[in-house]
């Protein structure tokens, strides 16, 4: 039985409690790779609830406990952001954690640090709980998902062995429920032409124009792409999102260019069958198609390196987990939630789409705030998503 009306009351007196937090969270700098502050922040934060188990993995991601149920739930939240930008496109300092008009404001307090500082405070009201149900709750603090989303976990899973039985990820859903996502990749496409002197182009073979004749062919593909079946991830896309062009000099034809393209994957569509789709439309002039690798070391030097590929995945609305996630929301607050998916990407790539356990979202905050200027989150969402964050082990617990 979800015992919703202490979770709710003990998530809305702890309301400042999880403000603080997020402020301390949004005011600690915490680019890709350089997660130190914030991971220590998180780990004494979570100490200082009293949590069963609290540690910093070989990567550097933070893992918190409660429970000690034979079943694994994991809990999720990345604590790396973007970068500012443009400073001047911000109204106030970036990492000011202000509160001001009913938001807190800062780079990272939509995406993701809001759901964190929400994670912190669940925890917290498990254990005042005595929580001993079925399951061991993991509320992993993970890192270096901007730069390389889903990676923190394959390094959970692969490495670490934590394999949960469900996994929920506290991305910005604006507190919808939501249960998947379109996959993406990162391409790169290669051109060689013959150079010769500017003077006499017809004597080269121009690599540039290569390039420029393929990316047209990606924008006609681009429109061309169809949605899934079932119309719930919607279609693919495509853009080719760099165009270089090289060669002897600047009064020479070029012999060398290449596009970079980001393509997200919806259902049914995969690594191969994209490549196979550029292939046939790039034709004789494609010299090399490769999907790049990323190879940044983490925060504690450990380099644990993959594929820029990210499967698509989804979880079916009648599934175990999806139920139970609507169930614990009604409970809290009497109705249900609103059903649906992330358009960009969460660690679920790796969770879900890689490793196959299923996974749900729910988070504070809007996905439009992502790597905006002038981020900033909503501050009456902290309370229900807190909630929801306490009450899903229980739900998932029922018979």
């Amino acid at each position: 039985m979800i015992p919703a009306e202490e979770i709710r009351s003990k998530a809305e007196e702890y309301y400042d409690y999880t403000v603080s937090n997020l402020a301390r969270l949004v005011q600690t700098k915490s680019y890709s790779g350089a997660e130190q502050q914030a991971a220590e922040l998180v780990a004494e934060l979570c100490r200082a609830a009293g949590l069963d188990e609290v540690r910093i993995d070989g990567l550097g991601n933070v893992i918190a406990r409660v429970g000690a149920g034979p079943r694994m739930l994991a809990i999720d939240g990345h604590i790396d952001t973007v970068e500012v930008g443009d400073p001047a496109q911000w109204a106030r300092d970036p990492f000011c954690g202000t509160v001001e008009g009913g938001y807190l404001h800062g780079r990272g307090a939509s995406d993701q640090k809001g759901g964190a500082a929400c994670m912190i405070t669940a925890a917290r009201i498990l254990k005042e709980l005595s929580y001993a149900e079925q399951f061991s709750v993991y509320f992993t603090f993970t890192i270096m998902e901007e730069d390389c989303d889903g990676m923190c976990w394959r390094y959970l899973i692969e490495q670490e062995k934590l394999v949960p039985e469900f996994a929920v990820s506290t991305e910005p859903t604006s507190l919808g429920l939501y249960r998947g996502q379109r996959g993406r990749m990162e391409l790169e496409l290669q051109f060689a032409g013959l150079s010769a002197h500017g003077s006499a182009p017809e004597r080269g073979d121009n690599a540039a124009y290569k390039a420029a004749r393929a990316a047209l062919a990606i924008e006609e593909l681009n429109e061309r792409l169809e949605p899934d079946t079932d119309g719930f991830l919607g279609k693919g896309t495509l853009v080719v999102s760099q165009m270089q062009a090289h060669g002897p000099s600047q009064c020479a034809v070029p012999d060398q260019a290449r596009l970079y393209v980001d393509r997200r994957l919806t259902w049914g569509e995969t690594k191969d069958s994209a490549i196979a789709e550029l292939r046939e439309i790039c034709g004789s002039n494609l010299k090399e198609i490769s999907v790049p690798r990323y190879d940044k070391p983490s925060w504690k030097g450990t380099v644990f390196n993959q594929e820029l590929y990210f499967p698509t995945w989804k979880t079916a609305e009648d599934h175990t987990l999806v139920q139970a996630g609507v169930q614990a929301f009604e409970a809290l607050y009497g109705q249900p939630p609103r059903v649906d998916k992330w358009t960009f990407s969460t660690n679920g790539v790796a969770i879900a789409g890689y490793h196959e356990v299923p996974c749900i979202g729910l988070g504070p905050g809007d996905e439009d705030q992502a790597h905006a200027p002038n981020e900033c989150i909503r501050l009456s969402d902290l309370v229900p998503a807190t909630a929801f964050y306490a009450a899903l082990p229980y739900a998932l617990s029922a018979p």
